[in-house]
């Protein structure tokens, strides 16, 4: 079986303003394979996007069921590959994403069989992001009410965990400068974060779980301050406290002793790896759609497990890598919780793949259709700026 050509598939804006990325893979046998690059936000869609018309023709000609030959195929012929960042982990992601999708369709089996058999049929899921509010109720979180209103919602949704950044907004709305945050606290900021934290635990009760979101945005010493002021209210993490440094880290999780959370900006096993030996994070985030895909987070989730580290894949995308990413949490022993990211389940979003998978009192099945069990809608093809390879390409250095 070989690759024959390749479309690239750029949206036009959804919610918010993202612009999500995806590929789509033919064969000769005519089997394909969709796949998705979770670089639509934060000022570097068009970039990715650009590394994936780059990458593209190395894949023609290949056998799409060697995917280690793929993968590092990519990641050695591309310059800037090796120890690369987002854009070129981003664009493998994409592309390996769509060849174990039809590695699935090939052998007939949903691609959790490839990863050697699910450890579970249920993943509890969390409800995450909700400073922002629910979709069908966009509103920024202000009040301590506003924040006790989210998460009632998730509540009545069925899930018993939630994330929440209770650092993005001010108590009047508008969003926190970066530096009211870092490197200090105000007194009077705190005690607003810390109502925020009590008016949502006094929502979710004592069974429910709180995870604290801070998008890096905190320092060392400003992160412990806020961790220490909330522990009491029982934090299940704190995902990205600080830029992703391990000694950064590490300081967090020694001074309050919570468990730290991060991923979403690490793009290799040797990253994850530096930051496991220094003890650094205890709960490992690995995005599939910008950390190399299905090759390298399966390497990922496996060296975490002889560090005794949890796992949650980070979800920042379209239906069809959230599909994508539960076959991965049910493959894994150390999987901890699934991500449901409200700022991904607008409309125009959700309209890009054919499937939908939702929850159901806050827990997803694992789809059973041989693949990945999503793929890419003919909605996606009418709206999006598609660019198709079909030719080999030479390097150029």
């Amino acid at each position: 079986m070989k690759i024959t050509k390749i479309d690239l598939l750029h949206s036009q804006p959804v919610e918010d303003g993202w612009r999500p990325l995806f590929c789509r893979i033919y064969t000769d046998e005519g089997i394909y394979g969709d796949g998705e690059a979770a670089l639509s936000f934060g000022n570097i869609s068009n970039a990715a996007f650009g590394m994936m018309k780059d990458m593209a023709g190395m894949l023609i000609g290949m056998d799409p069921l060697d995917h280690e030959l793929i993968w590092n195929t990519l990641y050695r012929e591309c310059f800037w590959g090796i120890n690369g960042g987002p854009v070129v982990y981003g664009a493998i992601s994409c592309f390996d994403v769509a060849i174990w999708d039809i590695k699935g369709k090939f052998y007939n089996v949903p691609v959790y069989k490839l990863l050697g058999g699910k450890f579970r049929s249920s993943l509890r899921a969390y409800a995450s992001q909700l400073q922002n509010g629910w979709p069908e109720a966009r509103k920024h979180c202000a009040t301590p009410e506003d924040y006790a209103d989210v998460a009632r919602m998730a509540v009545e949704k069925g899930f018993d965990a939630v994330k929440i950044n209770f650092t993005t907004y001010r108590e009047d709305g508008s969003r926190t400068p970066n530096t009211e945050q870092n490197p200090y606290l105000h007194p009077r900021f705190l005690h607003a974060i810390e109502e925020r934290v009590k008016a949502v635990r006094e929502v979710m009760g004592p069974n429910g779980d709180i995870i604290l979101e801070n998008h890096c945005y905190t320092s060392k010493e400003s992160a412990a301050q806020m961790g220490n002021a909330v522990k009491k209210y029982g934090i299940m993490y704190f995902e990205e406290p600080t830029p992703p440094f391990a000694d950064l880290l590490s300081y967090v999780h020694r001074e309050t002793g919570l468990r730290v959370a991060s991923g979403e900006r690490m793009f290799s096993r040797s990253q994850f790896k530096e930051r496991l030996d220094k003890e650094a994070i205890q709960v490992i985030q690995p995005d599939l759609a910008t950390c190399g895909g299905y090759t390298e987070v399966k390497k990922i989730c496996d060296m975490a497990e002889t560090y005794g580290a949890a796992i949650q894949i980070h979800i920042t995308g379209s239906p069809l890598i959230n599909a994508a990413s539960l076959h991965m949490e049910a493959a894994i022993p150390g999987f901890i919780i699934h991500e449901y990211n409200v700022n991904t389940m607008g409309p125009k979003m959700r309209s890009l793949a054919k499937n939908d998978y939702q929850p159901v009192n806050g827990a997803f099945t694992v789809p059973e259709i041989p693949g990945i069990g999503n793929e890419l809608s003919d909605s996606a093809f009418e709206t999006c700026e598609v660019v198709t390879v079909d030719s080999a390409e030479e390097k150029n250095w």
